[in-house]
């Protein structure tokens, strides 16, 4: 990438078992995991998954809040998630992914439709969590 427009680089999630939430962003969003392998190994602070192309989000021990000093208040946001983020998938991903969360029994809200996002309103959308409480809001244009 060459140009320079503003973009999304990363969201970070406080996470009890950094492994553990890279296994379920990977079998249940296809999310690409990274440097898991060297997170368990101890030579980096935290792995991540890869989202797209430009994007990732960093999943962050709940361990690493004492090191967040870099704004007055930062090390005490360890375990205060965001309200949620968003995944926007094809119509069959979005399908694929409601019949691999109900096989695994994991809560999720009815469907949703014409909820106004990125690229206008979506077609159906709804929301589940991830096993550390964070909150994952899916959804399909197209």
């Amino acid at each position: 990438m060459t140009d320079n427009t503003t973009r999304l680089d990363h969201v970070v999630l406080w996470v009890r078992d950094p492994a553990a939430a890279a296994n379920f962003y990977e079998k249940n969003l296809g999310f690409e995991p990274l440097r898991v392998t060297e997170y368990t190994a101890g030579t980096v602070s935290f792995p991540s998954v890869r989202i797209d192309d430009e994007t990732i989000l960093d999943l962050a021990p709940h361990s690493m809040a004492a090191r967040m000093r870099m704004l007055p208040g930062a090390d005490a946001s360890a375990g205060h998630p965001v309200n949620h983020i968003c995944v926007s998938l094809s119509a069959h991903g979005f399908d694929a992914l409601r019949a691999r969360l109900d096989e695994q029994s994991i809560p999720m809200s009815d469907l949703s439709h014409g909820a106004y996002g990125a690229r206008g309103s979506a077609l159906r959308s709804f929301y589940f969590g991830d096993p550390d409480g964070n909150i994952i809001e899916a959804r399909h244009y197209e």
